[in-house]
């Protein structure tokens, strides 16, 4: 069945519903929006909604045969097909940087084939920046409208950039680093912090802290199509369709395996 999806044309059918997307997630960013608490006492805004329900109409509209998965509807009780390719969705991802209105903020959408994000597009409505990748296609970003191929770099002799999360930091995360020339550390919020490394603008970003699977895959999906890695601290391939959808500990690098997993 993974040979059966024409990946391409599903990368450029899924950027107009991105968009759409994030437009609708804009037009609740201009307003005195609300902020709700989830179940787990995360937060949500009329954002995470609505940009649920443009995603949800577009994807059932190019790919009726194709389940959806998204945040607010597998909470809601939806179930995740056991063999069958899949959408994996975050409307919002970073819903804490959207109500801080820092800008970094994002819209996962990931296709995932035999447990890997093979497809996938974040795209960051409020900075003008959107990445896109898939496996045996390449991976993509546009800076306000402006398109180009990117990949993931190998470190510079002056040492790894690391990147790590803007709201959610560990002491365990540095662990992670250990081993490594660390020239430079950056801060991103929500999935952007793979997509920096697949367009080389940094190299490392360690994550011993928890996540749901809908927050990394469209992120890994990009970075892998660049050449990069997402990896267990053990080394092994990043899995999908975990029991609850929950994620372990991570490593996503570029195209250097750091000492600490090599």
């Amino acid at each position: 069945m993974t040979d059966t999806i024409d990946r391409q044309n599903l990368l450029a059918r899924l950027r107009p519903i991105a968009e759409a997307a994030g437009a609708a997630i804009m037009e609740v960013y201009a307003t005195d929006f609300d902020v709700d608490d989830k179940s787990d006492g995360s937060p949500v805004t009329a954002a995470d909604h609505a940009a649920d329900a443009v995603i949800y109409k577009g994807l059932r509209e190019i790919a009726p045969d194709i389940h959806i998965v998204t945040e607010e509807r597998f909470k809601a009780g939806d179930a995740v097909p056991e063999d069958a390719p899949f959408f994996l969705v975050d409307p919002l991802d970073g819903t804490r940087e959207f109500i801080r209105r820092n800008g970094e903020f994002t819209v996962n959408i990931a296709l995932v084939e035999d447990g890997r994000p093979t497809a996938g597009i974040v795209l960051a409505p409020a900075l003008g920046r959107a990445f896109w990748g898939a496996a045996g296609v390449g991976a993509f970003a546009s800076d306000n409208g402006e398109v180009r191929e990117i990949a993931a770099r190998t470190p510079p002799p002056a040492g790894w950039t690391a990147i790590g999360s803007r709201s959610h930091t560990s002491r365990e995360d540095a662990r992670l680093l250990e081993g490594l020339t660390v020239a430079e550390t950056k801060q991103a919020g929500s999935s952007l912090k793979f997509c920096l490394i697949a367009a080389g603008e940094a190299d490392i970003y360690p994550r011993m802290g928890p996540t749901m699977e809908w927050d990394t895959a469209a992120g890994q999906a990009v970075l892998e199509a660049a050449g990069g890695h997402v990896v267990t601290p053990e080394g092994v391939p990043f899995a999908y369709r975990k029991p609850g959808l929950r994620n372990g500990y991570f490593l996503a690098f570029g195209r250097v395996r750091p000492p600490s997993v090599a």
